[in-house]
């Protein structure tokens, strides 16, 4: 076996920084730093420190053993999320400026229809900074007013003077022809070299003009600390000897060289979280299990998606902080109910918790530099966590920290720190319980149906308790629960998506033309790949095409026949796309004409088999394992609770809760009403009596 052999994958998350390694052996080995948000090549480096020890080599030996480096990281999610992204201007066709702030009239989505005081939407670039060029480009593709260069330059150096970072270059029609944005952008290097600049037709090649411009603006916003942050680490990497692959999570639940990247920031947008459905499908693999509920509580955000049928499933109307993001990407729902999440008592005298969060830096209060009380510190009051075995005992944690953290609270409410510790728990329970909600009932899928594979630090201890009041039968914690996007990458394959409009009535379409179009879809997708080294036998190319009725306003993707198109053929995907939109949402209308809005094409090549390494065989009776027994709150009573050692559980044990199972990254929790079965690969099978 050659030396350069390993495969790490790293998730960069609001808390914690996720490392798991695949060495030689194939077995998978964990390991965890604290983020550091001013840096997070700092907590990047920390993790593979650890693992560097862990070893027994050096970091520079170490790192140069990785073959491959699979990468997410929540930088882009969170500077939007924050506001803390680039100045940023636009450069657009002369009277279109305003596109942003028109947005095709869509009302902000988290405010009620029946609310007359809307404050007005806030584009991420102000009027000032949005300025109109002369050029013009038609639905045909035909050029009809060439790109003013002069104006163009004069306008890119303005922006320069008002201290811009970030330029988005959106023109009309340029997803159809886009030699002047092309020719802007080249402008824009020129005359200002050191500004980020990020095109429309490069971000998303489609029709919809507020979509299009919209996901570039957001992509132009993020970039510059994107940029900053992955040509950094690149480097720091390179200085520590590393030579194989750098890969990064994309929000479409695939990897891509990290070249590709830092020109198309928006994709990495959730691109920690993205991985985590992967993870789930491999997972329900190994169990028999298609209808799967996958869970991720961090330390700052908890996201949950919906898998059926091994499919991740991708939607492209996705909304951030009320800014419009087009693009293809995993259909996660998030909240903020993590570790980290805070409990604060609003105007009418109500316990609130979350969606703020310590995050890292303070961090809980147990952590020692945190003084608001937090998800974790209710956790160590209940007894749920260890106060001495914090992350396998590496970290420090004061469990009398989270006691004083509690009394602010306990005063107002006038019951004692236990109480609202459990208050606590139980409120951010009930948060996610209500985002499950969301994505399965309201979406028509009955959760009772489903098993959730719980992952993330806090997943474990709550899982259990959130599947006990939607009524879940089974609940699933991996082993490797705690770094679950982390696994989840493992499952990645590596590839890219394409897209580009091509509307036109399908009983009337010219097959010739969408033969091209498809060819140079493909021909574009093989060339990528031939770039990296990855030859056209290896790739997998997959193609979808978006179709709705005549007068409708959202269309459905379907899935086309590859090799060349015939009538028959569309006819096939015409048929295929009344059964899904019957699927969807009750009804068909084979009376009404369909029509074609987008050609889409899913390229990848495979990554590399990885399976989960099985652990002993034991009896059913778990007391080997038992560690020591501790009080626990359940249900408002305190309750004298077997505490059993991670380290020592075997396949085949059977633990009835309520139990406590501490392991070195995570502690997962049984309740009262759930017996806990082990498998050969140690993952801890929680199902209702």
């Amino acid at each position: 076996m050659s030396r350069k052999s390993k495969r790490v994958c790293v998730d960069v998350g609001g808390t914690f920084t996720d490392c798991l390694v695949m060495d030689e052996t194939g077995f998978l080995q964990k390991f965890k730093a604290s983020t550091t948000p001013s840096d997070p090549s700092q907590g990047f480096m920390d993790a593979m420190r650890k693992a560097a020890r862990f070893y027994k080599l050096s970091e520079k030996e170490f790192i140069g053993q990785i073959e491959v480096l699979v990468h997410g990281t929540t930088l882009a999610t969170n500077t939007l999320l924050t506001g803390r992204g680039a100045k940023t201007g636009m450069l657009t066709t002369k009277n279109f400026r305003d596109i942003l702030e028109i947005r095709r009239a869509i009302k902000p989505v988290n405010v009620s229809l029946y609310n007359m005081f809307i404050p007005p939407n806030r584009p991420l670039i102000p009027r000032c900074r949005r300025l109109g060029i002369d050029e013009r480009t038609l639905y045909t593709g035909e050029i009809t007013t060439p790109l003013d260069e002069r104006e163009t330059a004069g306008a890119v150096g303005a922006l320069k003077d008002q201290g811009v970072e970030s330029i988005a270059v959106c023109f009309l029609h340029s997803y159809i022809n886009p030699a002047n944005e092309r020719r802007a952008a080249a402008i824009c290097n020129e005359v200002a070299p050191d500004i980020f600049v990020t095109t429309s037709h490069e971000t998303l090649p489609v029709w919809r003009e507020f979509e299009r411009f919209n996901t570039t603006a957001v992509g132009a916003y993020v970039g510059p600390r994107v940029a900053r942050y992955l040509t950094s680490l690149e480097g720091v990497l390179k200085d520590s000897g590393f030579t194989g692959t750098f890969l990064m999570m994309l929000a479409n639940g695939l990897v891509q060289d990290i070249r590709e990247c830092i020109h198309r920031p928006v994709f990495l947008l959730h691109s920690g979280p993205a991985a985590a459905p992967s993870g789930a499908i491999h997972l329900g693999r190994s169990l028999g299990e298609e209808a799967l509920l996958s869970v991720d509580m961090g330390g700052t955000s908890f996201d949950v998606c919906m898998v059926n049928r091994g499919e991740v499933p991708t939607t492209t109307e996705h909304w951030d902080c009320d800014q419009r993001i087009a693009i293809k990407m995993v259909d996660i729902a998030s909240i903020g109910a993590g570790g980290g999440s805070m409990a604060k008592m609003d105007t009418l005298g109500l316990l609130r918790v979350g969606p703020e969060s310590a995050g890292a830096d303070p961090g809980p209060a147990c952590y020692g530099r945190g003084t608001d009380a937090t998800v974790t510190d209710a956790n160590l009051l209940l007894g749920y966590v260890p106060a001495d075995y914090f992350l396998g005992g590496e970290m420090k944690v004061d469990i009398e920290a989270s006691r004083r953290s509690m009394r602010p609270l306990a005063e107002r409410l006038e019951i004692g720190e236990s109480d609202v510790a459990e208050a606590i728990f139980r409120t951010v329970n009930a948060n996610m319980a209500d985002k499950i909600t969301e994505v399965s009932t309201k979406r028509g899928h009955d959760v009772r149906d489903c098993v959730m594979i719980a992952g993330g630090g806090g997943g474990p201890i709550h899982a259990g308790f959130i599947a006990e009041s939607l009524g879940i039968r089974k609940v699933v914690v991996p082993p490797v629960a705690a770094l679950y996007s982390a696994f989840g990458m493992f499952a990645m394959d590596i590839g890219q998506d394409y897209a580009r409009s091509y509307v036109g009535r399908a009983a009337d379409i010219d097959l010739d033309s969408l033969n091209v179009v498809y060819d140079q879809l493909e021909a574009e997708a093989l060339a990528s790949f031939k770039r990296h080294g990855v030859s056209a036998k290896k790739v997998s190319l997959k193609r979808s095409i978006d179709m709705r009725y005549v007068g409708q306003f959202h269309e459905v993707e379907i899935d086309m026949a590859g090799g060349r198109l015939t009538a028959k053929k569309v006819e096939a995907a015409v048929a295929a796309f009344g059964r899904k939109h019957e699927e969807l949402f009750t009804f068909k209308m084979p009376w009404k004409p369909v029509e074609i809005l987008t050609l889409r094409l899913k390229a990848t090549t495979a990554n590399a088999p990885f399976a989960l390494p099985s652990v002993g065989k034991g009896g059913k009776d778990p007391k080997a394992a038992l560690k020591r027994r501790r009080t626990c709150r359940f249900k408002g009573r305190d309750v004298d609770t077997p505490v059993y050692d991670g380290e020592k559980v075997l396949a085949g044990n059977v633990i009835h809760g309520p139990a406590v199972i501490e392991e070195t990254t995570t502690t997962v929790v049984i309740p009262e009403a759930f017996v806990c079965s082990v498998d050969k690969f140690k993952n801890y099978i929680l199902t209702r009596r």
